[in-house]
């Protein structure tokens, strides 16, 4: 069994662990979800508000890893990237984890701006996004997938090359969120948006650009 498999399965025994751990003490309707200025949003029974993320994980884990890298047809080009692949699953599980935290912490009765919380998750999150869409090769699931970079391994390379540092730059710029909490979804959104747009269009034209040349 793989070290990143382990880890996740510790993570996701860790939830399980502190679910049953804080049971008695959570409410019977629990706060479950937040908007970017931390008010409350939703709530779950308890049940669910406590075991509802680490079966969430576990179906990850289960899909992720298992599933996804046998299934691919190009599951050869998988295993070219899979340290990177297995590292951003594990990212996953801690990203999951920490917001798991968070939910019982505020449900314990800590009074705590949740979406100002969450912002630095997100940056690095999204900073390891880039780091994996960056040494992604060609396959069915994971990268960049348009018509363009799939047809064309050139193509898959410039854009995946040009798409890691942009997601890493929005991973960075993410972080302003904390800064500047009222405009943290305009700042996280804003560059998400625009560089998934340029990064379609560029695939596009490199692969023209490529044709044409032929």
């Amino acid at each position: 069994m793989r070290k990143s498999t382990l880890a996740v399965l510790l993570i996701i025994l860790v939830c399980f662990f502190l679910g049953i751990a804080f049971y008695p003490q959570m409410p019977d309707e629990m706060a479950s979800s937040w908007d970017i200025k931390g008010n409350v949003k939703g709530y779950l029974p308890k049940f669910w508000g406590l075991f509802l993320v680490p079966i969430i994980s576990f179906c990850i884990l289960l899909l992720l890893f298992i599933l996804l890298p046998k299934i691919d047809p190009l599951k050869a080009n998988i295993e070219k990237f899979r340290k990177y692949f297995d590292t951003f699953i594990v990212v996953i599980a801690v990203f999951f984890f920490y917001i798991y935290l968070l939910t019982i912490l505020w449900n314990l009765g800590y009074n705590f701006d949740v979406g100002r919380a969450m912002i630095p998750a997100l940056g690095i999150l999204f900073y390891y996004c880039g780091v994996l869409v960056e040494n992604a090769k060609r396959n069915w699931f994971i990268g960049i997938r348009t018509p363009w970079t799939l047809s064309n391994e050139e193509v898959w390379e410039k854009t995946h090359k040009l798409g890691g540092k942009l997601y890493k730059i929005i991973g960075l710029i993410a972080f302003l969120g904390v800064i500047f909490p009222s405009y943290a979804l305009l700042i996280i959104l804003i560059p998400v948006i625009s560089a998934t747009i340029y990064i379609i269009i560029y695939s596009f034209f490199e692969y023209k650009k490529l044709a044409n040349n032929k």
